[in-house]
């Protein structure tokens, strides 16, 4: 880890000279999806009113900081999300932008799109216990932290359950519209475990609350993305590339709530970023194109 709180593998120098010597095939990578979730600060408590801010606070993000035990980013804040299902493409009742105009969006086929959009609110629900989905298209559920909700949760996380049975089961709409497509990332050709990662924002749903719902999370909390990269700056708060830059982003979209993200999120550029190795005076230069801050000479040859 850096001075900051940016982290790389121990094994990212062997791997990048194995890749330049053609010794070392890159892993295709899994497709992913991950959702930051957001929700408006709470009003001060009663008879405590603080005065009015020069501008809007904004919304605070939800990161979950993973195990220590974890094989990838062990102890690195990240926001819920995971890899797509292969079941995730089934059909379910659908609300929002259709599959085809998230096809368009997200520039791959419909039901890749389907499945992508279905694994982040699948994702959401797995390790956040929030649920994007109503009982029809204009509805959110509300309470989902009873025992047979969390029964299907369990079921879900052990995929003895598929999320379209799981939405079927209960008659619910997935509700896409509540998504909005942030970024996309892919994981260095030169690591062992690869993802091509959509970023899409969401509000918390009113009613819905938060927990700690993941097995690979120790610690939750919510705070304003600006915190966060501060926190970063200052080494204490680990995280990787993707999360600190959107966090970044979302600080310098200086949103008023929640809910503006996905009128945001809409007019952003999704092209997919990629890190980079070369070789310099016998050193490895790591790097993500338009993302400067991240270069670093991580080993000499």
């Amino acid at each position: 880890m850096s001075k900051n709180g940016q982290w790389y593998p121990p094994e990212w120098p062997d791997r990048i000279r194995a890749l330049s010597r053609g010794e070392l095939t890159p892993v295709t990578p899994r497709r992913a999806a991950t959702v930051m979730l957001l929700r408006d600060p709470p009003p001060p408590a009663s008879g405590h009113a603080a005065p009015a801010p020069a501008e809007p606070a904004g919304p605070d993000v939800y990161l979950l900081r993973r195990r220590t035990t974890m094989a990838f980013a062990a102890g690195a804040y990240a926001y819920p999300g995971g890899a797509v299902d292969v079941r995730d493409e089934a059909e379910v009742q659908w609300a929002g932008p259709s599959r085809a105009q998230w096809a368009e969006r997200l520039g791959v086929d419909a039901a890749r799109a389907q499945a992508t959009v279905c694994a982040a609110v699948r994702e959401t629900f797995e390790e956040s216990g929030v649920l994007l989905a109503g009982r029809d298209p204009q509805t959110v559920v509300e309470d989902v932290t009873g025992d047979d909700w969390e029964a299907d949760r369990g079921a879900l996380v052990s995929r003895e359950l598929s999320f379209a049975d799981f939405l079927a089961a209960r008659g619910l709409v997935l509700r896409s519209d509540l998504l909005g497509a942030w970024a996309r990332w892919i994981t260095p050709e030169f690591e062992e475990r690869r993802y091509d990662t959509w970023f899409f924002t969401a509000a918390l749903p009113a009613g819905q609350r938060t927990r700690n719902a993941s097995t690979e999370a120790d610690r939750t909390l919510w705070t304003s993305p600006a915190d966060a990269v501060a926190g970063y700056d200052r080494g204490e708060l680990l995280m990787m590339p993707p999360t600190v830059t959107t966090l970044r982003e979302l600080a310098a979209a200086r949103l008023s709530s929640a809910s503006d993200a996905t009128a945001v999120a809409a007019g952003r550029d999704l092209t997919p970023v990629l890190a980079r190795a070369r070789l310099d005076g016998g050193e490895i230069v790591l790097s993500w194109p338009g993302h400067e801050e991240f270069e670093k000479r991580i080993y000499a040859v």
